[in-house]
């Protein structure tokens, strides 16, 4: 019992803190009044819901387009439907698989199976990884200007720790991908596909928040969930359930100036809207799977 616990260690802390912040999560959601959240709720129109969810999907395009130029720009030649059932199996795999093992592993798996050279397809989800956190470093300004305006000095100095820290990972991982430092303009693309996925998932929360009956400035709705990205890097819960919910929860209505009730509300839809989008690598994972069979025949 003792060595299994001791191999399941990692899975175990984290089992451990998603059900923390799901129950953190919880007792928010009760103190901003459940007939408060009803009624938030209604006040969300479906044209609302539908322009959303679509904000979503496109973010998620550009998710796909930027992996793809990295991988068609360090010499992978495969064709976009591919790398398009390669992320949306591996956001399935995110979204609905109780795992530590994470979408990335599943996208490189299906990749080198399919019979792509491994190192470039590894260096290439590394590279898509670090260019998305420059596109949110970008951004993380406009939240930690926030925090300092409201005279949060103690928590913007622990934010911009954690983001320098996450810079930190970003210059170490640098050697991983030098296939691009050689090839600016792909990583220029690349930076531009990311900087469009977070314009689009912001503004799928802007909607909600402006259906709920409140109002918060787009730029301030870029910082704050900027910041929420970097605290769900922290490995503390499988694949970040709760801890981003109470994270955005907090950041809205400590520092957006929007109640605690339509905060929580947004953080729980914006999950939903993420694990209903994802719902395409349910129909992608047998396409997938029978190319890894096919390429296991092939080198057998």
């Amino acid at each position: 019992m003792t060595s299994w616990i001791k191999a399941n260690r990692p899975l175990l802390l984290r089992t451990a803190g998603t059900l923390l912040a799901i129950v953190l999560l919880g007792v928010l959601l009760y103190q901003g009044g459940w007939d408060d959240i009803q009624n938030a709720l209604q006040r969300v129109s479906l044209q609302n819901l539908t322009l959303a969810a679509s904000c979503v999907i496109l973010s998620r395009f550009f998710v796909t387009l930027r992996w793809h130029i990295l991988l068609r720009s360090g010499g992978v030649k495969i064709a976009f439907k591919d790398t398009l059932s390669l992320v949306f199996t591996g956001l399935f795999a995110n979204n609905f698989l109780p795992t530590t093992i994470g979408g990335d592993v599943v996208r490189l798996a299906g990749a080198i199976q399919m019979g792509y050279d491994q190192a470039i397809c590894l260096a290439s989800i590394a590279a898509d990884r670090v260019v998305n956190m420059i596109g949110m470093s970008l951004a993380a300004p406009l939240g930690l200007w926030q925090l300092l305006q409201t005279g949060a000095i103690l928590q913007s100095i622990s934010l911009a720790s954690l983001w320098q820290k996450g810079w930190g990972f970003l210059l170490r991982t640098v050697e991983s991908f030098s296939i691009w430092l050689k090839k600016p303009s792909a990583l220029l693309l690349s930076l531009v596909c990311a900087l469009l996925h977070m314009f689009f998932s912001f503004s799928a929360n802007y909607i909600l928040i402006k259906s709920l009956g409140e109002s918060l400035p787009l730029w301030k709705v870029i910082g704050l969930f900027s910041l929420a990205y970097f605290v769900s890097l922290v490995p503390v819960s499988i694949n970040g359930y709760g801890v981003q919910e109470l994270t955005v929860t907090f950041l809205l209505s400590r520092f957006g100036g929007v109640s605690l009730a339509v905060s929580a509300t947004v953080a729980v839809l914006h999950r939903l809207l993420m694990m209903l989008v994802s719902l395409p690598g349910a129909l992608t994972l047998p396409g997938v799977m029978a190319k890894m069979d096919r390429s296991q025949r092939e080198k057998t």
